[in-house]
C-alpha cells in the first residue's frame, strides 16, 4: 500500500503540473508565442450548441464547486472513511485536474473585443504582469509547502508508514504582506492582458468572484484549526492587496 500511495501521488502530481502549465497557455494565448495551444480562452473550436456564456459559466462554477466542497472539513472526514489518509490530498488534486481538463475541452471562445492595447510599451507591461502573476502563484505554493499542497508529501509519508505532522502556522515572506498571495497572483494573471475579449473578461470576472467567496470559507476553516493565531494574523495582514482592510 505504501508504494501504491507514493506512485499514485506522483502520477497525480505530474497530471496537475501539466494542467497548471496548460492553464498558463490557456489564459495567455498570444502572450505565449512560443507555445501554440490547441485551445485557449480566446481561440479554438467548441463541440456543443449551447450559448457560449452559459456553458462557460457552468464550467467555471463546476471548478468552484469541486474546489470548495472537497476542501471542507466535513467532506474530508467523509472521504477519509473510504480513502486512506495518504491518498486524500492527491484525490482532491486529481479531481481538480479533471475539472480543469473539462474547462479546457468545452470552453467556448467569445471573441468580442472589450479592450485592445496597441501601444508596444503598455502591451509589454501587461504581458509582464501576466507572467508576474503566475510567478507569484508558483512561488506562493513553495513558500507554504508545494509538495504537501499537491499530495506528494502525503504519498511519501504513506510509503514510509508514518503519520503526517500536525499543521503548523507559518507566515513566510509574501504571507507577511498579504494573507493570500496565491490568489493575488491569479488575479494579476487573469486580468493583465493587452487584448481583453468577452470570453476572457467572463473568465477573469467569475474566477475573481470565486476567489473572494473561497477566502471566506477557507479562513473560517483556518480559524477552526489555528484559533487566535489566525485571528491575530487576519487583524494585522490584508487579505489580497498589501493595503486596505485587514479582515
Amino acid at each position: 500500500m505504501g508504494a501504491v500511495s507514493l506512485l499514485y501521488s506522483l502520477i497525480v502530481y505530474l497530471g496537475f503540473l501539466a494542467a497548471f502549465l496548460y492553464l498558463i497557455a490557456f489564459v495567455g494565448g498570444d502572450m505565449i508565442p512560443y507555445l501554440s495551444a490547441p485551445k485557449t480562452v480566446d481561440a479554438g473550436a467548441a463541440a456543443h450548441g449551447l450559448p457560449p456564456a452559459l456553458i462557460n459559466i457552468m464550467l467555471l462554477l463546476l471548478f468552484g464547486l469541486q474546489h470548495s466542497i472537497m476542501a471542507r472539513p466535513g467532506f474530508k472526514r467523509g472521504l477519509a472513511k473510504v480513502v486512506p489518509d495518504a491518498f486524500e490530498r492527491s484525490t482532491y488534486v486529481l479531481a481538480t485536474v479533471a475539472v480543469l481538463v473539462l474547462l479546457y475541452v468545452f470552453w467556448t471562445p467569445m471573441p468580442a473585443i472589450i479592450w485592445s492595447v496597441t501601444s508596444p510599451l503598455w502591451s509589454a507591461i501587461l504581458t509582464g504582469i501576466f507572467y508576474l502573476g503566475f510567478g507569484v502563484v508558483l512561488l506562493s505554493t513553495f513558500l507554504i509547502n508545494h509538495f504537501e499542497l499537491f499530495g506528494l508529501t502525503q504519498g511519501w509519508a504513506g510509503r514510509k508508514g508514518k503519520p503526517m505532522a500536525a499543521p503548523e502556522f507559518r507566515t513566510p515572506s509574501l504571507y507577511k504582506v498579504v494573507r493570500h498571495p496565491l490568489y493575488f497572483g491569479f488575479i494579476l494573471a487573469f486580468w493583465a492582458t493587452p487584448l481583453m475579449t468577452a470570453g476572457h473578461l467572463l473568465f477573469a470576472a467569475v474566477w475573481t468572484v470565486y476567489i473572494f467567496v473561497a477566502i471566506g470559507y477557507e479562513e473560517r476553516d483556518l480559524v477552526g484549526v489555528f484559533g487566535e493565531k489566525y485571528r491575530d494574523y487576519m487583524a494585522r495582514t490584508p487579505a489580497i492587496l498589501p493595503f486596505g482592510r485587514r479582515r
